[in-house]
């Protein structure tokens, strides 16, 4: 299955991300599991962190260097915001 487009993406605090869809759904990613090892604990610093960004046409985020995670991550894994 196809996720919908990501329209934004916003870093919050204990490394969770907050992805606003297309469909109108909102959903939170708790990003800390994945950030163990050289590639990923860059991302424990948290000025980087708040680098994370929409990848164009909305397909998934990515940080500066080149750290992403898999956009059905996001969307399955993600906890629908009440």
């Amino acid at each position: 299955m196809l996720q919908p487009k990501i329209v934004n993406v916003e870093p919050l605090d204990a490394y969770k991300l907050k992805l606003n869809y297309e469909t109108g759904e909102v959903k939170v990613f708790d990003v800390l599991p994945y950030i163990t090892g050289d590639w990923f604990g860059e991302l424990r610093n948290k000025e980087y962190f708040h680098t994370v960004k929409v990848v164009f046409g909305g397909t998934g985020i990515k940080w500066n260097n080149g750290q992403d995670i898999a956009p059905h991550e996001l969307y399955e894994m993600g906890v629908l915001e009440q």
